[in-house]
């Protein structure tokens, strides 16, 4: 398939793939004209890159499972080299997970301390709870619910 194919079963852009071409993450082959081409293989590589970049992995963190799929893995997190990354993310994801739930622990603190020196006659009406802005505690896209292995 051409690129701009890959590009649209992929959900991507050309433009994409043309800089993961560039960083080593895609190989493109030619077609006697010079035109770039691609097989299956290339579209569960950017279905890798793309599911893991949902979670928060930085690009350069995909390498390992996009090499354990060129190395034949049926998934690319079988190889000792993507269990490590996952080990570190999930390492990185616990201790803001910790760090959160201090900044949360404080909040509450201080929130219980101006509650308690307000009088009930200046105590305002709460309204609704804003948003949350973590960009992790919004829904996962539908492929990444629970249960859902990753391409």
């Amino acid at each position: 398939m051409r690129i701009g194919e890959l590009a649209e079963r992929a959900g991507t852009t050309t433009r994409t793939l043309r800089y993961y071409e560039s960083r080593g993450l895609l190989d493109a082959r030619r077609d006697p004209r010079g035109h770039r081409t691609y097989g299956e293989d290339d579209l569960q590589l950017l279905e890798q890159i793309r599911a893991l970049q949902d979670y928060g992995f930085g690009l350069e963190e995909t390498r390992p499972f996009v090499e354990c799929l060129r190395a034949g893995h049926p998934t690319g997190d079988t190889c000792p080299a993507s269990l490590e990354v996952y080990r570190r993310k999930l390492a990185e994801l616990e201790s803001c997970i910790a760090r959160l739930q201090a900044v949360r622990d404080e909040i509450s603190a201080q929130l219980f301390r101006a509650e308690s020196s307000v009088t009930p006659s200046t105590a305002a009406t709460p309204g609704p709870a804003p948003e949350p802005r973590c960009e992790l505690a919004s829904p996962l896209p539908s492929r990444h619910q629970p249960g859902h292995r990753l391409p």
